[in-house]
């Protein structure tokens, strides 16, 4: 409630507060490299907002979805609030031309979002797309926590993650140091059948994807790149792979691979790593490993992302944080509270004295 006793002109009698309201109904277009907790993110808080959902989960991964929305409806979600469909991109058009759809939550591709956003219309969306993410490794970080994140961060879920280490930018005389200790960890991580309980790295979604990322790595290096690690396929399945001596323009480091593959980057100063950083037409999250609090506060006004992880790897997150991008990362906010707040609208309603 905003009370407005006092306000100059006013009856001191007046008051005034906001309502959130539900929109309508909520489309949630969500992927397959998460495919239980992208679905909560986006199902919860359109139900808790009081919208009715349509949900259409990634063509992989179906079950998962659906098993979660059968359980929603045993606990007793009312009938008509929560509906799944599935198929590939003739449903997603569909639904993008369904005008009783008031609100569009989607997790994905840039060049898909794009389409979202260009259907939708004066319709309101909340867009999580693509990123090149990086963590830069200053000299006076912690370089055994360090190194640990940045392994763990590049290579769980076979990269496959939005926000997965693909850049690391080191002070140059730290470089071969660093190589040396994300590969001496990187070097016992088991790849292949994720049913055993020693995998760390399974397969890819579809082997044509772990096709594109080896061939990308082949790219690199017959243009210079130094392999210091991995670079092995069988089918789906890519080693972990660490390449250094690349260059801006191969396709490991300007184009967003989802693979388990990272590249090593020097650095001569933080303004550098900056804009090394900030040369991507993404902005989803980004690493910042340093024990200076002045460049901490730095980096937290100069990197254009979304998130800027202090200590920490491009890759963290807490479910309760508003979580989004900024420029081709897309806009708008995952994190129960700031997504309930995205897709209700605010009205305004004043009670004067009669």
């Amino acid at each position: 409630m905003i009370p407005v006793q006092g306000a100059p002109g006013q009856d001191p009698r007046k008051l005034a507060f906001t309502l959130r309201m539900p929109l309508g109904v909520v489309c949630a277009i969500t992927p397959f490299n998460s495919p239980l907790n992208t679905v909560a993110h986006k199902v919860a808080p359109a139900l808790a907002a009081g919208n009715a959902v349509v949900l259409k989960p990634a063509s992989y991964v179906p079950l998962t979805a659906l098993a979660l929305c059968e359980i929603l409806l045993e606990a007793g979600t009312p009938p008509g609030f929560l509906n799944v469909v599935f198929g590939g991109a003739e449903v997603g058009t569909w639904l993008l031309e369904d005008q009783r759809i008031r609100f569009y939550t989607f997790t994905g591709s840039t060049g898909v979002g794009r389409i979202i956003q260009r259907h939708a219309g004066l319709r309101r969306t909340q867009l999580e797309l693509g990123n090149i993410s990086a963590t830069i490794v200053c000299a006076d970080a912690n370089l055994k926590l360090a190194a640990e994140r940045c392994v763990g961060a590049s290579f769980r879920k076979a990269g496959q993650v939005c926000t997965s280490v693909q850049r690391i930018l080191v002070e140059r005389p730290l470089l071969e140091r660093f190589g040396e200790d994300i590969r001496s960890l990187a070097v016992s991580l088991a790849a292949g059948d994720p049913r055993l309980p020693g995998t760390f790295v399974g397969p890819m979604i579809d082997e044509r994807e772990a096709v594109r990322a080896e061939t990308w790595v082949h790219e690199a290096v017959a243009g210079g790149a130094r392999l210091i690690l991995g670079g092995q396929r069988q089918r789906a399945v890519l080693a972990p792979t660490i390449l250094t001596d690349v260059t801006a323009s191969m396709r490991v480091v300007c184009d967003e691979i989802f693979a388990p593959v990272i590249s090593l980057l020097p650095f001569d100063s933080f303004d550098q790593a900056i804009d090394i950083a900030n040369d991507t037409p993404f902005g989803l999250a980004v690493g910042v490993f340093t024990s200076d609090v002045t460049r901490a506060l730095e980096a937290a006004r100069r990197l254009e992302m979304g998130s800027i992880h202090i200590n920490d790897t491009s890759s963290s997150r807490v479910d309760l944080m508003p979580y989004g991008g900024v420029k081709d990362s897309g806009f708008g906010q995952e994190g129960p509270k700031y997504a309930i707040r995205d897709m209700t609208e605010e009205r305004l309603v004043t009670l004067n004295p009669a």
